[in-house]
């Protein structure tokens, strides 16, 4: 099932309409969005215990949410 905003808040808090439709357009479902948000805040652990990196959507997802390199 895809994501919903009742979804996206439960994880990221309450989103904007653009935000909210970038995600929508991906087609990821619920379990994506929390892979993802918790490789945008625990990338260097799950890296650590050898956990592959994302692919797919959950890896469209961390694109879409984290900040370049150069703004963090």
């Amino acid at each position: 099932m895809t994501l919903t905003l009742d979804d996206m808040a439960s994880v990221l808090g309450p989103v904007d309409d653009t935000l909210a439709a970038e995600l929508m357009a991906t087609g990821a479902t619920l379990v994506e969005l929390e892979q993802a948000w918790a490789w945008i805040n625990a990338d260097e652990a799950f890296i650590n215990a050898y956990k592959p990196l994302p692919t797919g959507r959950v890896a469209q997802l961390i694109e879409i949410l984290a900040p370049p390199d150069d703004e963090q």
